[in-house]
């Protein structure tokens, strides 16, 4: 066991299955102690299983290491202080906090219901604010902290079928910017992973939807379906699309080392780790001293502004487009 983290005790939400279970083993093998959150629900939300939680936690042990099991169901205030709570009382303190827990609804916008709407924003998006409360309180005392979300490329590029969770995690990369914010003065970095990682949750995406993504060069959670490992080529891109591929970056923004990173989003997939640039100020401007005409912005807008700028999503080609020429 490495000691990175000797003396750190670490909660993570959706921690029982994959991404989750990786980085509380590796944080684990670096001395961490860790509180491993998972309620086993299935992809959708729904059910209920200790058993994911509660054997990432017995692996640990095995391993030489210490770690307990929390079952709350983090949607809930209630539940996201309970993750907190078993650090304190296991331990008597809370160092870092990783957010991972996550459901999917897919469906098309225009067949989304309003519980599909509800229920993804409360799991993805409040399933981060009610741990970060509670958490946030003890880190602004103790004047020390690490926090490290999850959001994704639906919700910073965008993926078709996936409005709920899109907007959830949009929401989190949001919610990570203002946190750091709130928390760097006190010694408290917040920082966030977008993976792409071939896990549980990926593999319940529709083909049809899988096509649809490929063919508009979106990568990452839910992209283009893993070829079968039926060669020594393919086994290795399916390793590379492992979920363990992900969480040495984020126990990395756990370390003491790390102290200066705050506010940032890193892709990470296979073997690579990108800093993604902050969505303002704007990358391409027009500007005029006064109020544009629609005749100046109808000459400027396509020819200047939007110049290069791809359409994620154009209309197909034998539609009747009013303007287009």
């Amino acid at each position: 066991m490495g000691n990175l983290l000797e003396g750190k005790v670490i909660a993570m939400t959706g921690a029982g299955r994959g991404i989750g279970r990786e980085c509380a083993l590796l944080a684990a093998s670096e001395g961490a102690r860790v509180v491993v959150n998972d309620p086993g629900v299935n992809p959708d939300g729904s059910g209920t299983d200790n058993g994911p939680a509660a054997q990432v936690v017995e692996e640990i042990k095995k391993a030489g290491g210490e770690a307990v099991a929390n079952f709350a169901d983090v949607s809930t205030m209630e539940g996201g202080e309970s993750v907190i709570r078993s650090a304190l009382d296991g331990w008597g303190r809370l160092d870092g906090l990783i957010n991972l827990a996550a459901i999917l609804r897919d469906r098309m916008v225009f067949n989304l219901n309003e519980d599909e709407w509800d229920d993804v924003i409360r799991v993805d998006l409040k399933g981060h604010f009610t741990t970060i409360k509670p958490a946030s309180v003890l880190m602004r005392q103790q004047r020390y902290g690490r926090i490290v979300n999850y959001s994704s490329v639906s919700g910073l590029q965008g993926n078709s079928g996936q409005a709920n969770y899109g907007a959830a995690k949009a929401g989190v990369a949001g919610l990570t910017r203002v946190a750091a914010r709130d928390l760097g003065r006190y010694g408290v970095t917040v920082n966030c992973i977008a993976p792409g990682a071939s896990t549980r949750l990926t593999a319940t995406v529709p083909q049809a939807s899988r096509e649809l993504r490929a063919a508009r060069g979106i990568a990452g959670a839910g992209g283009a379906a893993p070829a079968p490992a039926t060669n020594t080529a393919a086994q290795e891109a399916a390793a590379m699309r492992g979920p363990d591929m992900v969480a040495p970056m984020t126990v990395y923004l756990l370390l003491d080392e790390a102290w200066n990173i705050n506010g940032r989003i890193f892709q990470v997939a296979g073997g690579h780790v990108g800093l993604l640039q902050d969505m303002y100020p704007p990358f391409k401007n027009i500007y005029k001293h006064g109020k544009w005409t629609l005749d100046e912005l109808r000459m400027l807008v396509p020819q200047q502004l939007m110049a290069g700028v791809v359409n994620p999503a154009p209309p197909a080609d034998d539609l009747q487009i009013p303007g287009r020429g």
